[in-house]
Parts: C-alpha cells; structure tokens; sequence
C-alpha cells in the first residue's frame, strides 16, 4: 500500500494510526469501511480546495484504499457542505463511496450491512461532554453491525471517547493500538 505515503504529511498527525489501521484491514481482507464525520478540506480564495491535515484526511485515504482492495467507503456528515468538499476531493474514487448527509446515530441505526472498519469522527470535541454522548450512541447504535475481524477507530481521544472506550471494552472489544490522538480496537 505504498500509495498511502503520499498522506504521511508533517501536519498529519493521525497518518501512522490510519497506516496501521488500514494494514490490518488489508490482513483481515476488509472491504467496508464506515466513517463519521467527513473529511472536510479548507477552502481559500472562495474557491480553492486543499487538504487540511489537521483533520487527518481520513476520507480520501479511506477512499483511495476501498479502490486498491475493491471495496466500499460509506461516509456520513450532517453538514453538505462538508460533504459537497469531501465529493470534490475524491472525486478520482466515487465509484467506491457512498455519502450520506444525515445524523450520524440515525445512519448508524438505519445502516443494514456489516461493518469492517468503523471509524467515529463526528461531532465537534469542543464540547466534551456532549461530544462524549454522541460518540457513545453511535458506538451502541453499531454495534451489533460489527463481526468478530471488525475493527473500531475512534478519533479525538480525550475529547470524544470518555464514553465510548469503556463501552467497546465492556462489549468485548479491546485496545490494539492507541495514539494520542486516536484508539483502534479489535475483538482479536
């Protein structure tokens, strides 16, 4: 997977996480990866898209792996806009992405198909304890759409997953891998 060098950026510092993380997807053989929270870009001159590293670029390297391993990306965002910049920046990759602009805990419980890879990244950290709240009703409303090779990335610890870590130990699941900004967990 040597295309995903290209996202090892200075100013991405979540890149060896979502390394790791996709080398055990590609070792499972898992193709479906749910994402909340869309990579968003940044806009300059009104018109201009760039990445913005500080968001980690989630979207497009999860996009640009479901292409190498024929898979599929299902990514959700309440926002449109944030959704209309991740179409732009992954436009190379749309045959192999969904996107939906919904409530994240509501596209959780309505999404009907086993998840191989869920990455949490909705919701905003700057508020802890609602951030914390959210994270914890998407992990329960997908849990019983995980199998026993899923793995689980939660994005913002300290900010979104003062909830969520004890509820995935509590259901099984347990740290494979911890950042200091990220948690992946595996039932494994």
């Amino acid at each position: 997977m040597i295309f995903l060098e290209k996202y090892n950026n200075p100013k991405n510092i979540r890149f060896l996480s979502f390394r790791k993380t996709l080398k055990i997807c590609q070792e499972r053989n898992l193709s479906n990866i749910v994402e909340t929270g869309t990579s968003r870009g940044k806009i300059k001159f009104l018109f201009f898209h760039k990445y913005n590293w500080k968001d980690g670029m989630s979207t497009i390297m999860f996009a640009e792996y479901v292409k190498y391993i024929d898979g599929r990306l299902h990514t959700c965002d309440i926002s449109k806009k944030n959704i209309d910049n991740a179409k732009k920046f992954t436009k190379n990759f749309d045959k192999y992405i969904n996107f939906y602009i919904e409530d994240s805990v509501n596209f959780l419980n309505n999404f009907n198909e086993k998840i191989d890879l869920l990455y949490l990244d909705s919701f905003d950290g700057h508020d802890k304890d609602k951030a914390s709240k959210h994270q914890l009703n998407e992990a329960k409303a997908s849990i019983n759409k995980l199998h026993n090779d899923s793995l689980i990335l939660l994005d913002d610890k300290g900010a979104k997953t003062n909830l969520s870590i004890d509820f995935y130990k509590n259901n099984g699941f347990k740290i494979i891998n911890e950042t200091e900004n990220q948690i992946l967990f595996s039932q494994k």
